[in-house]
């Protein structure tokens, strides 16, 4: 099984410290040891908005914020990297052709951003496309896909579950410069949409839930499911572990 798992940064790195970044990389290794093939991309997360909302006061155009955005998620993708020791590449991966290849030889290949205009979500949508993956995991922080920013709306509804192009819907009208934070984006979405790509949106503060979501299908965030399939996965039906 392929699977691309693209960690926010705030849910990796939600303060300077080790402790998060150990216990995602410890999901990951034993998702390797379970059989899967994985592919991760790390955001940039608060660290990210601080430097660029402090560089756009000094006037900074939005093609120099989002590459400042891009600088902070590969120094976040380092540190996984280091978590991962020799199970992982030796540096993120700039471009989808060298991911592909770490992947092809058995390493985990870790990304962060690459390209202004281009959110880590697109990021590992396109990866999951680029390799054919079976399942996207989205592990954000909060619970899933919301009708609105549930940190501003109080009537903001959850969704359990959304087709690829009721993805596209929800989430059109969502801001798109550097720094905006929300658990897909639109180009994230339209990427999931034209790919068939099964994708999951959920909480990846508790890592575990990754593991649960990748080997079970178990987990309480928003299943993106694509035209023409069944609502039941079957990614994971080899045996417990999540092997083909």
């Amino acid at each position: 099984m392929k699977v691309v798992v693209s960690i926010g940064g705030s849910v990796l790195v939600p303060e300077p410290g080790a402790d998060r970044v150990a216990e995602h990389a410890a999901v990951i290794e034993g998702l390797v040891e379970g059989g899967c093939r994985v592919g991760t991309v790390v955001g940039g997360g608060g660290v990210a908005r601080e430097y660029i909302g402090a560089a756009r006061e000094l006037g900074a155009n939005e093609i120099e914020l989002d590459q400042l955005g891009i600088d902070v998620t590969r120094l976040n993708a380092r540190l996984l990297i280091a978590a991962l020791g020799g199970d992982a590449v030796t540096a993120p991966a700039k471009d989808y052709d060298e991911a592909g290849e770490a992947l092809r030889r058995g390493d985990v290949s870790v990304m962060g951003g690459v390209a202004p205009a281009q959110t880590t979500d697109a990021v590992g949508a396109a990866l999951a496309e680029y390799i054919d993956a079976d399942l996207l995991v989205y592990a954000t922080s909060v619970p899933g896909v919301y009708s609105d920013d549930p940190n501003e709306a109080d009537d903001a509804t959850k969704y359990d579950d959304l087709s690829a192009s009721e993805l596209v819907d929800v989430i059109a009208d969502l801001e798109m410069t550097a720094g905006a934070s929300a658990p897909v984006d639109l180009l994230a979405a339209k990427i999931i949409e034209r790919s068939g790509m099964r994708t999951i949106v959920l909480d990846g503060t508790d890592p575990d839930r990754i593991a649960r979501a990748v080997r079970h299908g178990d987990h309480e965030g928003t299943d993106v499911i694509p035209d023409g399939v069944g609502e039941e996965p079957t990614y994971w039906a080899g045996d417990e572990d999540g092997r083909e």
